[in-house]
C-alpha cells in the first residue's frame, strides 16, 4: 500500500540521511519516478523534504523535523516488546527496564506468539556488575582499566576506551579501542579482573557500526568430523554447524567453524568420546590425542 511505503520512506530518510531517488527506488522496489511523486506527496503533507543537486545530491528530511506520531502497528510493537523482554532476561539494566515499560504502556501486553529467553547470557552477579559499569563508562566516554587473562593464559594489564558491549559465542564481550595498538579489540568479560573506570575521558571518536576487525581467519578453525547417529542432534545443538553427508548406517559427516582457542566447542567434542572422529584439520586430531593422554596420565593410566 502507498501509505505504508510513504511511512517507510520517512523512517528510511530519518535513519539514513540524504539519499538519492535511485537508492530509494531500489530499496522500495519501485521506479525513481514513483519515488519522486511519493516525496512530493510527503512535502505537500507537511514533511519538510529537502532536495540537493550534484554528485552528492539526493533527498533528506530537515534536521529539525521530529516524528511524533505512532507509526508502528500493534503487531510490530509486539515484536519490539518481545525483543526488549529477551534483552531484559539477559541483562539487568535499569534503562532497559524503563524502555520495556514504555513500550508496554504504548502497546498493552497480549498473548505473544514468540518469546525469547536469553537467561543463559545473564551469567553471574559479577558479570552483571561489569556490564553496568561498562555501560556507564561508554555513556560517559570514560576510559576503563582491568587485568585480563587471554586465551593463552597470559595475564596483562589493559586500558581501553570502551565502545560497545556484545553477546556472542555464549559470552559477553567488550569492544574497546586499545590505544597501545591504535585498533579495536574484543575482550571477554569473564576473563576480566579488577575492572575500574579511570576518570580519563576519550581522546577519540568512535562509531560502533563502522568498526571492522582485521582478518581474524587465523583465530577461526574449520572442523570436519564423522559422528555416530546417536549424537547427530547433539552436534547440531552444541557445535552450530551443518551435516554435509549421511551414510546408510546413520553415521554422518558434519562441519563447523569456531574460535580456535575457545573451550566450549572443544569440550563438547571430548564429551562425545568415541562416537565422533575428527577428519580434519590434523591440528585438532593431535590436540584431542594429546588431551586424552594427559587425562589418562592424571588418573594413573
Amino acid at each position: 500500500m502507498k501509505i505504508d511505503r510513504l511511512i517507510s520512506i520517512i523512517l528510511y530518510l530519518l535513519n539514513h540521511g540524504r539519499t538519492s531517488a535511485q537508492k530509494l527506488a531500489e530499496e522500495f522496489e519501485v521506479s525513481p519516478r514513483t519515488i519522486v511523486r511519493d516525496l512530493e506527496s510527503l512535502d505537500q503533507a507537511g514533511i519538510p523534504i529537502q532536495s540537493f543537486c550534484g554528485v552528492d545530491g539526493g533527498y533528506q528530511i530537515m534536521d529539525s523535523f521530529v516524528l511524533e506520531k505512532q507509526v508502528a502497528t500493534s503487531h510490530e510493537y509486539d515484536w519490539i516488546v518481545t525483543a526488549l523482554r529477551g534483552m531484559a532476561s539477559a541483562y539487568a539494566s535499569k534503562s532497559l527496564k524503563q524502555a520495556l515499560a514504555k513500550m508496554q504502556s504504548i502497546n498493552p501486553a497480549r498473548d505473544a506468539v514468540v518469546s525469547v529467553d536469553l537467561g543463559v547470557a545473564r551469567e553471574d552477579d559479577n558479570i552483571n556488575e561489569q556490564l553496568m559499569l561498562l555501560e556507564d563508562a561508554i555513556k560517559e566516554k570514560c576510559v576503563v582499566r582491568f587485568s585480563y587473562t587471554n586465551s593463552h593464559d597470559e595475564v596483562k594489564e589493559i586500558q581501553v576506551e570502551p565502545v560497545c558491549l556484545q553477546y556472542k559465542w555464549y559470552n559477553w564481550y567488550l569492544i574497546g579501542y586499545y590505544e597501545t595498538y591504535q585498533d579495536y579489540c574484543m575482550f571477554k568479560l569473564v576473563r576480566m579482573d579488577r575492572l575500574q573506570t579511570t576518570g580519563q575521558k576519550f581522546t577519540n571518536a568512535h562509531d560502533p557500526s563502522a568498526i571492522r576487525f582485521k582478518d581474524s581467519s587465523d583465530d577461526i578453525v574449520q572442523v570436519r568430523l564423522r559422528g555416530k547417529a546417536v549424537i547427530k542432534a547433539k552436534c547440531r545443538e552444541y557445535l552450530n554447524g551443518r551435516i554435509t553427508h549421511e551414510y546408510e548406517n546413520g553415521d554422518f559427516e558434519f562441519t563447523f567453524s569456531a574460535p580456535r582457542h575457545e573451550t566450549f566447542w572443544y569440550g563438547a567434542l571430548l564429551s562425545f568420546g568415541n562416537k565422533v572422529h575428527v577428519l580434519e584439520p590434523p591440528e585438532i586430531q593431535e590436540r584431542i590425542v594429546r588431551t586424552c593422554r594427559e587425562i589418562q596420565m592424571e588418573y594413573g593410566g
